[in-house]
C-alpha cells in the first residue's frame, strides 16, 4: 500500500485550518486516517479521568454510534493498556474484539473486524482515544505502524481545535 503522507497532512493542515465548527476538525482527522489506513468507522472518545466518564466527541456514523451522552470508564486490560501504559490496542479479529468490547456484535454488524484504540495524552493525561475501525485482519503491522507514527500529533491538534471551536 502506498499512501501520499505529505499529501494528507497538507490536506489535513489545510482543512484544519478552515475550520469552524467543533465537529470539523475531526472530519479532518477521519480524512487524514482514511486516506493513511483506510476505516469503515471512526470516532474519537474523549476521557474525563477526574469523574471517570467517557463521552464519544466525534462519529463517523452516527446513526450506530451517536456522539452523545457518558459511559463510565471501565477498569479493564483494555484501560490498562491504553490508559496505564499509554499503548496503541490493537484487534484484528471480531473474536478478539469481543473479548473486551461489549458491543461486538454492532461492530461485527458494520462489517468491522478489526480495531485500532490510539490514546491521545496531553499534559501527560489521557484525554481521549482515535477508534479505527475495519474489516478483519486489515491493520497489519505496516498500517498499525503508519497509524503510531503519523496520527499522534494531528490527533492532539484535532482535539484541541475542536475544544477551541467549543469555546463559544
Amino acid at each position: 500500500m502506498m499512501t501520499d503522507i505529505d499529501g494528507a497532512l497538507a490536506a489535513f493542515d489545510h482543512a484544519l485550518s478552515l475550520a469552524k465548527e467543533p465537529e470539523a476538525p475531526f472530519d479532518a482527522l477521519f480524512a487524514l486516517t482514511q486516506a493513511l489506513v483506510g476505516a469503515k468507522l471512526f470516532t474519537f472518545t474523549t476521557v474525563d479521568m477526574e469523574r471517570k466518564l467517557a463521552r464519544r466527541a466525534y462519529t463517523s456514523d452516527p446513526k450506530s454510534y451517536p456522539a452523545s451522552g457518558t459511559k463510565p470508564v471501565r477498569q479493564d486490560r483494555w484501560f490498562e493498556q491504553v490508559h496505564d501504559a499509554r499503548r496503541m490496542f490493537v484487534a484484528n479479529r471480531l473474536a478478539d474484539i469481543a473479548k473486551v468490547f461489549p458491543d461486538y456484535a454492532l461492530i461485527g454488524a458494520l462489517g468491522c473486524g478489526s480495531v485500532i484504540n490510539l490514546p491521545v495524552v496531553l499534559g501527560d493525561e489521557l484525554v481521549g482515544t482515535v477508534n479505527i475501525l475495519h474489516g478483519e485482519e486489515h491493520y497489519t503491522p505496516e498500517r498499525q505502524a503508519l497509524v503510531e507514527k503519523v496520527l499522534p500529533v494531528p490527533a492532539k491538534a484535532a482535539y484541541l481545535a475542536g475544544r477551541y471551536l467549543s469555546r463559544g
